[in-house]
């Protein structure tokens, strides 16, 4: 497009775009010599435009939302009426004046397509859109994770109780979609009636409008038999990979998570082999490569990094972790069911009195960051369940490692369950007094027939055995005593006489593990899984302590 004086610029439209996060495009009608061109841009090419003309002329000002964003309409009609009027007036200031000639006006001018980064400006979102309470800097680039994120896995089996029509996705930056697993072929496989749910979920996040992005995950603690397999050669990789962009691009999915459990290690009975540490890392370029930069890809992980060629956690991950966007850290499962229950999800070794200190968010971390994975891709795992044990224990117990009767079960009417911790032990603990609010009148609540079993939180709750109270907070009820292990941060139920003990997490111990994600610079917190939450009561916990 050559330069000329004959040019009028109008404003008048907009229209908005969801990639990477929802954000507004203003339509300039350029009429040149009779001839009309139609450019879409965002505000921010219109800032890099003025810092690079050095020129005098006045945009629309920048608007920085420091404290609550406001989702209202008329927030956003306000700023884009404004800048609408704004940016025509700065273009034809610039037309006017010696800038017309300028080269970089002229491409900025030019109808022809634009490549847009992995990032954006602030200032480019729709204020509705931005609902976090995070200060940021007014000139500041924010990439699609710097902001703390707010995660969760969404498991295909829980559609029935949880549609994705009816999920509020304000309250979640990414839902990994759980699962689909890699098959004998090297491609994948899917439950039945999985895709549907899948294309459900990515169609429902799309036009909620608030850029929640939705990850498939492969594999599960009971899905990743063919894993080693399906990275064993670069013909398999190559197959399994464009399975993977096959799914990406079929349902407009944000990205894949790898949930291998665990490479170099048996998991579920699995094949594995001394290579597989190396030849993960071999798959995960691939899929960079083949998804580009834009697309998540992240890992479901042990406390400890993946186990290299000699049986023990590699010392330097740095190559993963610059292919990667995330590691998830699977904080659960530590311990299972037992006669002498224990955290499934301790915090840290807060007493110093570990056996087995390597199990809990404060050392997963430590051993993360020892090996090169900055804690800013690292996503701390939060378990919205927790264990049913036949016990007559009234305080957490454990040993160096797990007792011959402790079970880790998965639910067993969901095969494709997410936990699997083996290697971890539990420790001894100390706990608070018990909870004095028991509800009176009451019905008693029975957790029996979950002996040895997973049991999400609101099965809990509707047991009885635990009562929201008007804070949002949870007391005992049902005939449970409500303990606290202050060794792990873990809150448990006990009933004596039906031989019952409840370890789980509530909003005290999830908050406390969510600022201390927070405080250590990590990327943020996901949850197992979004289905087992008290409607939203976890999660709002979470998001709060998170400063979201």
């Amino acid at each position: 497009m050559a330069p000329s004086s004959n040019i009028i610029i109008t404003i008048s439209d907009h229209t908005t775009s969801s990639t990477p996060r929802p954000h507004i495009l203003y339509t300039v009608q350029v009429v040149r010599d009779g001839k009309e061109t139609v450019i879409q841009r965002r505000y921010s090419e219109f800032v890099a435009l003025h810092e690079t003309l050095s020129d005098p002329f006045n945009l629309p000002p920048k608007r920085l939302f420091v404290t609550t964003f406001v989702p209202s309409a008329w927030l956003d009609d306000a700023l884009i009426a404004e800048r609408k009027a704004g940016l025509t007036t700065y273009l034809c200031d610039l037309l006017a004046s010696k800038f017309k000639y300028s080269e970089v006006l002229t491409e900025f001018l030019s109808p022809e397509p634009r490549e847009y980064p992995c990032f954006f400006d602030v200032e480019d979102a729709l204020p509705s859109t931005l609902f976090r309470k995070v200060p940021l800097a007014s000139n500041q680039e924010v990439s699609t994770a710097a902001a703390i994120i707010a995660a969760a896995y969404y498991p295909s089996w829980s559609a029935g109780t949880t549609p994705p029509e009816k999920l509020d996705f304000s309250k979640f930056d990414i839902l990994f979609y759980a699962f689909a697993t890699p098959n004998s072929s090297s491609g994948l496989s899917w439950d039945s009636g999985s895709q549907a749910v899948l294309k459900r979920l990515a169609d429902s996040a799309r036009s909620s409008g608030y850029g929640t992005k939705v990850v498939l995950s492969i594999g599960g603690w009971g899905g990743c038999y063919w894993f080693s397999q399906a990275c064993s050669t670069a013909a398999n990789r190559t197959t399994f990979c464009n399975a993977l962009v096959s799914a990406v691009n079929t349902y407009g999915l944000e990205g894949i998570d790898l949930d291998w459990e665990y490479p170099n290690s048996p998991g579920a009975g699995n094949p594995y082999s001394a290579a597989d540490a190396a030849n993960l890392l071999s798959l995960i370029t691939l899929l960079r490569t083949a998804l580009g930069p834009c697309k998540i890809i992240s890992a479901a992980v042990a406390h400890l990094p993946w186990l290299g060629s000699n049986g023990k956690p590699l010392t330097d991950v740095s190559a993963y972790a610059a292919q990667m966007n995330f590691v998830n850290i699977m904080n659960y499962d530590v311990w299972g069911a037992s006669s002498t229950p224990g955290p499934n999800a301790p915090l840290g070794n807060l007493c110093g009195t570990s056996k087995q200190p390597q199990a809990s968010a404060q050392a997963a971390l430590a051993q993360w960051k020892a090996a090169k994975f900055p804690a800013s891709q690292l996503l701390l795992g939060l378990p919205l369940y927790g264990y049913v044990s036949q016990s007559t224990k009234t305080a957490l117990t454990g040993s160096l490692m797990p007792s011959d009767d402790m079970v880790l079960l998965q639910n067993i009417e969901r095969p494709g369950d997410h936990g699997g911790h083996f290697l971890n032990g539990a420790h001894p603990v100390s706990k608070k007094q018990p909870n004095q609010n028991n509800e009176a009148g009451l019905a008693p609540a029975n957790l029996q027939s979950w002996w040895g079993q997973q049991i999400p939180f609101s099965a809990i709750v509707k047991s009885g055995a635990l009562v929201k109270k008007s804070d949002g907070t949870y007391g005992e009820g049902g005939g449970f005593t409500m303990g606290w292990d202050n060794c792990s941060d873990t809150p448990y139920l006990f009933n004596v006489a039906q031989k019952t003990v409840v370890t789980y997490d509530d909003t005290w111990s999830l908050t406390d593990k969510a600022k201390f994600a927070k405080q250590s610079g990590m990327a943020g917190c996901f949850t197992w899984s979004l289905d087992q939450d008290d409607g939203l009561t976890l999660h709002n916990a979470i998001r709060k302590a998170l400063g979201l």
